[in-house]
């Protein structure tokens, strides 16, 4: 049978890489300047991640409304319950920095208290009028003041809620940014530029620090974090990575060789994100970092593999030609099956995740080509390694360790299956403790003030996500219909009794307020008209929305009258009860809204974000199915046996259902970061499974098939390397818990966690299956002879080659 990747392929590629390492190294020189020249073309995201298939419903939906009302999220909120506010400084200082955040060319409206316009009823045009609530010749005068505050708090119903909290005396102001540079650049550059120091003016001048929130400036500041802590990331995953890694070998030139080719990895990541056009997104913000932590276990292998050679025999030449001989396609399978774990979002029909599944899947592949090239080349120019760098294949704490290892696998396998089995149960029951988390911000840096504040609107004005309802009445003019507008009325009433959504704002508090106007102001006709007034206060309303250019009332209707809107906001801490307050609307909604009659679509960020991590969660358990299976499908092929394909299988599902349950019982949520670790973890955790069972199956030939002698030699050869490289990986991943946001750290300390498991699993649960299920399976001939060859060479393998070429 032909062997895929033989023997004497990787003798070639071993001659081709020593005999031309000046060529080999001006080359990845080369690459790396190309490379470097694209980094130019490396931009953050400037929008929102998005779950969802594009053209998915709940994405339809969100565009449809979009295209008839425009992006929702340019809104910013300033607020504060500072009661000084009314005083004549204070309110001066306040006016002056909506002048000039009005001034602004970023800015198509602001809305507050000092700028305020009222409706006024004028008779002869048949129209209501915008007309200034405050008279700036009195602000000055703190009695006018008082009196104006009473007036803000008592007469302007339609306000509550939006301007106002009248229990509290909450007073905020809303700035519309203009909606074209809301997913721009220009929205970071204006928030960051001019109008945070603006803020800061007003606090040196008042001693009144405003809270401020609001989509485009809670995504400015959560995106500049996020690229701060890039920088952090791979700073910190350097030094980390690189203490473990003298530690183990006690040698500045293994050291710094090892950094040297995941620098050059981070370089060739941004490179390849620049020239394939992609943004750095929460996501592809970890991939430098995933170079560095995948690294330096490749280069732990081949370092490892050197010195166990020169131990050997002392030939240097001989030992390294032999690193690339013994391993080439062991160490390739392995990181292909690293790279198969992140592949696997590549399938999962959503951008961002295709986006980085891609990235981290090249990178991958990219250091493992590094690693395999420069290290061979390097330690070619250096003299042989001395007694001090190979202490650590006989350091007397690792002898220790693996000797407890041993005769655990010896002598207590049945207490092995029975610790399984209950860590399997105990990974079981906490799966059903898991909650799916819809909120947009719980992965946010909690010790920001910008977190601090969006709390502060979720208490006082009852959160800061949109939830949007669509009502498209299919008749010009049908929204502004008295029958439509109480059935709207109807709905509002319905959702004002949900306790975790906010007083909704419609065309009918507009329609409200016009009557009211009507009524010179009494706040006592704040209610829809009655058929009687309908038809007198219809003209007043169609000239007043059709003579008031910047009107923002406007936002609620179409130009044609026929589709009306409907906001309400939601606490963030109520995002994974969206469903249920969904189902809760969408009843009410085919009562008074009976299709095909009208068309109503429920729809708005919070809505959409929650709906896309439970789209996540599907399409990642199907494609960690679809690596179960791919990864079984390799064992086969490599070994032609259903039982090594458990084998390989039980030890990495293991680590994964411990994992899940201990997010239950802690009480960590299903959400986007969390989901991500379970891929993750696995496709590099089944490097140690693909890496013991090959070696496993060459010392069943050196052994004569005693399988006993074969597991023991097993660990004799690979179990270093698969300590130490468990060890980095997990100190690696660690340094994303140094984040600020969430989701990170639970990322990180989620995949460090697996790992260890993993490690423990595959150095004591697989040897004992391997002992357990392969009692005969060293007997049969296809077992002998695998359709692909991922063996480290024997030395007489290798030896009987070099026989021939000679």
């Amino acid at each position: 049978m032909i062997k895929w990747f033989s023997l004497g392929f990787w003798e070639l590629i071993a001659r081709l890489i020593l005999r031309n390492r000046i060529i080999i190294l001006c080359g990845i020189v080369f690459i790396t300047i190309l490379l470097a020249l694209q980094w130019k073309n490396v931009k953050f995201t400037q929008t929102e991640a998005n779950l969802i298939p594009a053209d998915d419903k709940v994405n339809v939906d969100y565009d449809h409304f979009l295209k008839n009302f425009g992006e929702e999220g340019n809104l910013i909120v300033i607020a504060t319950k500072d009661p000084k506010l009314f005083t004549p400084k204070v309110f001066k200082a306040w006016s002056t920095l909506m002048e000039k955040i009005k001034s602004d060319k970023e800015v198509s409206l602001v809305i507050s208290v000092d700028n305020l316009q009222q409706l006024v009823k004028n008779d002869s045009l048949q129209a209501f009028e915008l007309k200034p609530f405050v008279n700036a010749e009195k602000v000055n005068d703190a009695a006018y003041l008082s009196q104006l505050k009473s007036d803000f708090f008592n007469k302007l119903p339609f306000y509550d809620g939006l301007l106002f909290n009248k229990k509290t005396e909450a007073v905020r102001s809303a700035i519309y940014l203009d909606k074209k540079i809301v997913n721009t650049k220009a929205r970071k550059d204006y928030v960051l530029h001019k109008f945070i120091p603006e803020i800061d003016k007003f606090y040196k001048e008042t001693g009144i620090k405003p809270h401020v929130s609001g989509m485009p400036y809670i995504r400015t500041l959560n995106a500049k974090t996020i690229t701060d802590e890039i920088g952090l990331f791979i700073g910190a995953a350097l030094l980390v990575t690189s203490l473990i890694f003298f530690y183990f070998f006690r040698s500045f030139r293994a050291t710094l060789t090892s950094l040297l080719i995941v620098i050059i990895g981070v370089m060739w990541s941004f490179g390849i994100m620049g020239g394939m056009g992609y943004e750095i997104t929460v996501l592809t913000a970890l991939v430098p970092t995933l170079v560095i932590v995948i690294g330096i276990p490749n280069c732990i292998f081949f370092i490892n593999k050197y010195h166990q050679e020169y131990h050997k025999h002392a030939n240097k030449a001989k030992a390294l030609q032999r690193v690339i001989t013994k391993t080439g396609t062991a160490t390739l399978m392995t990181n292909l099956t690293t790279a198969v774990g992140f592949a696997t979002f590549i399938i999962t029909n959503n951008a961002l995740l295709e986006e980085f599944g891609v990235v981290t899947t090249i990178n991958i592949l990219a250091i493992y080509t590094l690693s395999l090239l420069i290290i061979p080349i390097f330690f070619s120019y250096f003299p042989p390694p001395i007694p001090r760098h190979l202490n650590h294949l006989e350091r007397k704490s690792l002898t220790s360790f693996f000797n407890w290892i041993i005769n655990t696998v010896k002598y207590r396998r049945f207490s092995v299956y029975v610790t399984s089995v209950i860590l399997l149960v105990f990974g079981i029951i906490g799966i059903y403790e898991i909650k799916i988390s819809g909120s947009l911000i719980e992965d946010m840096p909690k010790k920001t003030e910008f977190f601090d504040d969006i709390r502060f609107f979720e208490k006082e004005f009852d959160g800061v996500m949109p939830l949007e309802i669509m009502i498209n009445t299919k008749k010009p003019n049908g929204a502004m219909k008295l029958t439509n507008l109480k059935r709207m009325e109807e709905l509002q009433e319905t959702i004002t009794e949900i306790p975790e959504l906010s007083k909704p704002l419609s065309i009918v508090n507009v329609a409200k307020s016009f009557k009211q106007a009507y009524y010179n102001g009494n706040p006592e006709f704040y209610e829809l008209p009655s058929s009687q007034e309908e038809a007198f206060l219809l003209p007043y309303i169609k000239n007043s929305l059709k003579n008031t250019k910047d009107n923002q009332l406007k936002s609620y209707i179409t130009d044609d009258g026929s589709i009306a809107r409907m906001t309400a906001f939601i606490k963030d801490e109520n995002g994974e009860k969206m469903e249920a307050i969904e189902s809760q609307i969408r009843a009410k909604v085919d009562k008074i809204f009976p299709s095909p009659k009208y068309e109503v679509i429920i729809t708005g960020k919070a809505s959409v974000f929650q709906k896309g991590t439970k789209y996540l969660l599907d399409n990642l358990l199907s494609s960690l199915l679809f690596a179960f299976a791919l990864t079984g499908g390799l064992v086969a092929i490599m070994f032609r046996s259903f039982k090594m394909v458990l084998v390989s299988i039980i030890p990495n599902l293991l680590p994964l259902l411990m994992t899940a349950g201990l997010m239950g019982f802690l009480g960590i949520p299903l959400k986007p970061s969390t989901l991500l670790v379970f891929g993750i973890a696995f496709g590099m955790s089944v490097d140690d499974t693909l890496r013991f069972l090959a070696q496993y199956r060459l010392e069943l030939g050196r052994n004569n098939w005693k399988i006993k002698k074969a597991v023991f030699a097993t660990f004799e050869d690979s179990g270093i390397s698969m300590f130490y490289t468990s060890i980095v990986l997990f100190f690696g991943f660690s340094v994303f818990m140094l984040s600020s946001f969430g989701g990170t750290v639970a990322l990180g300390g989620l995949v460090s966690i697996t790992l260890c498991f993993g490690m423990l699993s595959n150095l004591v649960l697989l040897p004992s299956l391997v002992l357990t299920l392969n009692k005969t399976l060293a007997n049969q001939q296809e077992f002998i002879e695998p359709t692909i060859d991922i063996l480290e060479h024997s030395d007489e393998e290798v030896d009987e080659l070099e026989r021939k070429k000679n």
